[in-house]
């Protein structure tokens, strides 16, 4: 799927003319107008990128953050093979919205980039202070979005970041040119920030050809292909794929089994958003090379990374590539 721009158009400008004004002075302000109103370039010239400073906001964050819709109509997405993780999380309606995190490499074009939750706040706390992009949050929310340990850049922190595609409707086509926040992807890998590690296998584990998450009103399908050596993902019982039309994939996935209960937000429509509550202990499935193991996961603090052990406290490592974490509601 190819994704079409709307591109602004440019104000108009005018010259001054002042009885004293010398010819340099008149080209100057000449210049300074096309400038002001990004003419520098042909007719249908899109804007400059942000003028912001090294020191800016987000500056030097190890990963980005992009709040992804995964209705019908916002499918299939735009940058999400490119994530180093991918996380499943329901909200309102028994829906599921992903969390795509980078810093290997940032695709130029992510989303659709939908509305950021209260549980996206303490998700991202093991992340150090990640850069969050998202389209933005109820206003009760904004406060506490604000106060968290993150780099907020939704449209109006960064409008020229932003853009609607014109082949699908609001709010599913809001899209983000990652180059134009003041995030630099380092290359290492978003597990890595994470405190996980790529490495061989556990001993042990189980044959498994697919696992399946439901949610109230979503469900999520991995399907081991041993030919592409990763979990093929379906969403809602279709085949999720690229905006290319590549099949997407996971070389590791985990279902993380957590407490989700009502929070005190809610939508226009009257349903509660639900909150994720991924501090804690718990029971987790690691689905990797066509096998699942049983698996242990604690995270005792809001600031501290989540352990995934054997039952016997053994560390699990991932197999190298995608990772997808779901979280399946105990």
């Amino acid at each position: 799927m190819s994704v079409a721009l709307r591109r602004p158009a440019h104000p108009r400008t005018s010259v001054i003319h002042r009885p004293r004004a010398s010819l340099t002075a008149l080209i100057t302000a000449l210049l300074l107008a096309l400038l002001a109103a990004g003419c520098t370039g042909g007719g249908g010239a899109e804007p400059e990128s942000e003028s912001i400073s090294p020191s800016g906001r987000g500056a030097g964050a190890k990963v980005l953050a992009v709040k992804i819709d995964n209705v019908g109509p916002a499918r299939p997405q735009t940058g999400l093979d490119r994530a180093d993780v991918v996380y499943v999380e329901q909200v309102e309606a028994g829906l599921s919205r992903l969390l795509a995190v980078y810093s290997s490499e940032v695709p130029p074009v992510i989303g659709p980039v939908r509305s950021a939750r209260e549980t996206d706040l303490e998700l991202l706390r093991q992340f150090d202070r990640p850069v969050l992009a998202f389209s933005g949050a109820q206003s009760r929310l904004l406060p506490a979005i604000e106060q968290a340990p993150l780099h907020a850049v939704p449209p109006s922190v960064a409008p020229r970041a932003y853009f609607r595609g014109a082949e699908r409707p609001a709010p599913h086509n809001l899209y983000l040119r990652a180059e134009r926040i003041p995030y630099v992807a380092p290359g290492s890998q978003a597990v890595e920030a994470l405190g996980l590690r790529f490495g061989p296998a556990p001993s042990g584990g189980s044959a498994e050809e697919s696992r399946t998450v439901r949610f109230p009103s979503a469900r999520t399908t991995f399907t081991w292909s041993a030919e592409r050596e990763r979990w093929l993902i379906a969403m809602d019982g279709s085949p999720a794929r690229t905006s290319e039309g590549e099949r997407l994939g996971a070389a590791t996935v985990i279902v993380q089994e957590v407490t989700v209960r009502p929070s005190s937000f809610g939508d226009r429509s009257g349903n509660n958003t639900p909150f994720t509550e991924t501090v804690g202990s718990g029971t987790a499935q690691v689905l990797r090379d066509g096998r699942t193991y049983e698996a242990r996961w604690s995270r005792p603090a809001a600031d501290a990374d989540t352990r995934f052990t054997t039952p016997d406290g053994q560390r699990i490592d991932l197999a190298e590539g995608p990772l997808w974490i779901v979280y399946e509601a105990r």
